[in-house]
């Protein structure tokens, strides 16, 4: 699975996720926990979404897409 399909699931799962925080906080009450509680998934994923649009580099993109690339190896020692 690619970088940029993680990010459209991601993406899809925020989507979901805000769906359904809507719908806690009509039923519960915007003060309730359970409000609460779903904003701050929507927001844990949001900043997944961020965090991986930020963080991956040239050579990250090159390794994912080669990942039997000599380059790209990782050996214990």
């Amino acid at each position: 699975m690619s970088m940029l399909d993680t990010n459209s699931n991601l993406e899809q799962e925020l989507q979901q996720v805000t769906q359904q925080a809507r719908a806690a906080c009509a039923t519960n009450g915007d003060l309730s926990s359970e409000c609460a509680a779903a904003w701050d998934a929507a927001e844990e994923i949001q900043a997944a979404i961020s965090h991986r649009k930020g963080k991956q580099s040239a050579f990250d993109r090159y390794c994912e897409e080669r990942p039997d690339a000599l380059e790209c190896r990782v050996y214990d020692v």
